[in-house]
């Protein structure tokens, strides 16, 4: 059975708590993720996915959030994962968030980049998207491309996820090693609870159920969905404008620039 998903929905319809569910709060189309100092809490989509668009909108933790780390993201299962992040990082009262995003391939990450937002995403509800075929992934806010990973593997060898089908998930959780201003700030559990709410999940997307079903090769021929027609195989003209600009004005780190944290920079990063 092969099925793409196109719509928006409630909760239950699409995901399900995969930790600690007594800090989750189900209001239907809105859904509360609350981390204290006892635990942080996650969600998971009742369905795997290869291929396709993901969706929904966030309210961030308002006020001091320092240490804290709320994420939207995909991941398929094991040591050898696929992963696709959006990992937003909270910071002391008054100063910016800043919006991590990585790809792991195989177990592999270490592809961070982190963007500064131009809008205060405690205030409303702002959508975070990937669009993901097989010639490149798109991270979008607000419909505005920040990062596109190309599928480099046949040009120079570089991985891409191409076979592991991946879930969608939600979290909000204590990362005060790290998460702001490299771990020097620590989580103020004063300011506890920290609640994030998500709202309209939109999932239009290839449905992976089992490699022994065929699936794997149904989501991957070309041509069945929209996201295999060829102006998707990368940005518009319009998007490319829209990514130069996020690059110039937002973009704050950067994988592809750390010669200090790489002897050799990585494979994607020199074509």
């Amino acid at each position: 059975m092969l099925l793409s998903l196109a719509f928006s929905a409630n909760f239950t319809d699409l995901f399900q708590p995969f930790w600690a569910p007594d800090h989750i709060v189900n209001e239907g189309n809105l859904v509360k993720l609350t981390l204290d100092n006892t635990s942080g809490c996650g969600i998971r989509s009742r369905r795997n996915y290869l291929f396709g668009r993901a969706s929904v909108q966030i309210k961030l933790i308002e006020g001091d959030s320092a240490g804290t780390v709320t994420a939207f993201y995909m991941s398929s299962d094991g040591p050898n994962h696929d992963e696709l992040d959006f990992e937003f990082l909270g910071n002391v009262s008054g100063e910016p968030y800043l919006v991590q995003t990585n790809v792991y391939v195989n177990g592999t990450g270490n592809r961070e980049q982190r963007h500064s937002l131009w809008f205060d995403p405690t205030a409303d509800f702002h959508s975070y998207s990937f669009l993901w075929n097989r010639h490149c992934i798109i991270f979008l806010i607000d419909g505005i491309p920040i990062r596109v990973f190309t599928n480099k593997e046949g040009e120079i060898g570089v991985p891409y996820p191409k076979n592991q089908g991946m879930g969608i998930y939600g979290s909000v959780w204590n990362a005060d090693d790290w998460a702001t201003q490299g771990g020097r700030v620590k989580t103020d559990w004063g300011y506890a609870p920290f609640i994030s709410a998500f709202r309209s999940f939109n999932i239009d997307a290839c449905e992976y159920l089992a490699e022994s079903d065929g699936t794997v090769g149904k989501c991957r021929e070309g041509g069945l969905y929209w996201w295999d027609k060829p102006a998707l195989n990368s940005l518009s003209l319009h998007q490319r404008h829209q990514l130069k600009w996020a690059r110039a004005n937002h973009l704050v780190y950067d994988y592809c620039k750390d010669t200090g944290r790489f002897s050799e920079l990585p494979r994607e990063c020199l074509s």
